[in-house]
Parts: structure tokens; C-alpha cells; sequence
């Protein structure tokens, strides 16, 4: 794995190679799915710059289904129009790793508008995360991910709930332009690492899926997560996220849990 100063190399136009920034967590030597969500957000943009740049939609909702595990190895990314629309439109990127299609995301792009008059319902902003003081996440889970992230809680952790700022130096791609939407999104899966409720060296929760649901579009670079991870009693947890940048609240996200002990050494899986 060649060393590198961003998650990912551009191999061709659809095509990335993932650096040691994007490894673990639940196994160190397979990526990290936050960092390729982002990546997904940037090449949707790219595919929206390149086919109708002044249509003023933005993005209000991105939904992922992880649908296998992404080694260290090359991926293509590709984006396609699901549902076309002057006010709404729906795409589909599909992210192909040894063949086989192991995330895809859908896409909602809607209208922008002047809504300040009525806009309300938000949650508190947090406190801001030059009053927290940083902690070390490597301590409890592995990989090149989350040693690149900077952590801020901002009060102390308890078991499945946490409240924290998040941001990376390790840009998505080298010498090429990604914007703030992208760069947030590929920090919001970590919220299911941030507020853990049961050791993850004896328990397995990796989530299945995420969606982001915006009511304002973030900016950078800090992600505020005020996370609640909840465990039920046949096998399903489910993590809830209220997402905050630096002026406040921009909106929720959720993942699903798929929940077990961790196997002992010799058990099959």
C-alpha cells in the first residue's frame, strides 16, 4: 500500500485506489466506509458538474447500503440518474470492488429556495470545539481511519451516547477540488464508533447501512455528532445522529446495527 497524504488516488476517471487513511475499523486491513461515502458524494457532484451544472438542485438526503466488505483495492465508482426532474431528481452510485457492487447509495437533489422566514424546529448548536479538548479513539478501535481523526467530546462519554467533534487533516483525493458536502460526509459514519456501548473486542455491531437527512447544507471542517446508540434484545441496534457544523444543527442520520458476540479464538463465524 503506497503511502499517501489523502484516502484515495485517482487511478482514472472512475476509478480510486485507497490508501492506509481509509483502513479499520472493525478489521484493519479493510476500509473504513466513511471515507468512500464521501468519496461517493464527490464523484456524484463531479457527474452533476459535468452533465447540468446550473440546475440549482442541491442535495437534500443520501441513503448507503454496505453491501459487502471493501478490501484495500482498487474501486470503480459509477453514478446514474434514477428518477430525472427540474425540482427533484433522484441518482444511484454504485461502488464495484473485485466485480461485485459492495455499496450503493441513492441520491435526492431537490430545489433551492428562500425559506429563512419559516425555517425552525432546530436543535440546540453545541458548544464550540475550540472549548474541548481532544481524545485518543486509536485506544479503542484500530486503523488508519480513525488515527487520522481528530475527536473533541464535548462532555464526558457514557455507554451508547456521546456528543463530539470530529475532523481530518487527510484530504479525500490529492490536488483536486472536493467540497464541503463531500468532506462532511465522509466523517458522519463514524458515528457509530464514537459512543460505544459495548467493547467492540467482545461484541460485533457494524452498521449495514447509513442515511443522512439534511435540512441545511453543512460546511466544514469540524462534524458535530450528538449521538445515541441503542441496542435491542434480538440482535438489531440502531445508532441516531443529530448533525451539527459550527453554526448549528444541518440535520440527522441513522444506521443499522447488526448485533453479536464477537467470536472466540477457533469459533466459526
Amino acid at each position: 500500500m503506497p503511502a499517501a497524504a489523502s484516502a484515495f488516488l485517482r487511478l482514472d476517471e472512475h476509478r480510486f485506489l485507497p490508501t492506509e487513511h481509509t483502513g479499520g475499523a472493525w478489521t484493519p486491513d479493510e476500509q473504513h466506509i466513511s471515507p468512500m461515502n464521501g468519496l461517493v458524494v464527490h464523484e456524484v457532484e463531479r457527474f452533476v458538474a459535468a452533465t447540468r451544472p446550473d440546475d440549482g438542485l442541491q442535495i437534500g438526503r443520501v441513503s448507503f447500503d454496505i453491501l459487502g466488505t471493501l478490501p484495500l483495492e482498487d474501486v470503480t465508482i459509477d453514478v446514474q440518474v434514477v428518477r430525472p426532474g427540474r425540482t427533484i431528481e433522484l441518482l444511484e452510485a454504485s461502488v464495484v470492488s473485485r466485480g461485485r457492487v459492495a455499496e450503493r447509495a441513492r441520491i435526492w437533489r431537490m430545489a433551492t429556495g428562500g425559506t429563512g422566514s419559516v425555517a425552525g424546529g432546530r436543535p440546540d448548536p453545541l458548544p464550540a470545539p475550540d472549548a474541548c479538548r481532544s481524545v485518543d479513539l486509536t485506544r479503542i478501535w484500530p486503523g488508519g481511519y480513525i488515527a487520522s481523526l481528530e475527536v473533541r467530546p464535548v462532555v464526558d462519554p457514557e455507554p451508547g451516547r456521546t456528543t463530539a467533534w470530529l475532523r481530518t487533516a487527510v484530504p479525500l483525493l490529492p490536488d483536486e477540488p472536493v467540497g464541503a458536502l463531500a468532506r462532511y460526509v465522509g466523517l458522519v459514519d463514524t458515528a457509530n464508533g464514537i459512543a460505544v456501548r459495548e467493547s467492540p473486542a467482545t461484541w460485533l455491531y457494524p452498521n449495514v447501512d447509513l442515511t443522512i437527512h439534511l435540512h441545511d447544507q453543512p460546511q466544514g471542517p469540524w462534524v458535530g455528532l450528538d449521538t445515541t446508540v441503542t441496542f435491542g434484545s434480538g440482535g438489531l441496534g440502531l445508532t441516531s445522529t443529530v448533525l451539527h457544523d459550527e453554526r448549528g444543527a444541518v440535520g440527522r442520520a441513522a444506521q443499522t446495527l447488526t448485533l453479536r458476540p464477537r467470536p472466540s479464538a477457533g469459533e466459526v463465524r
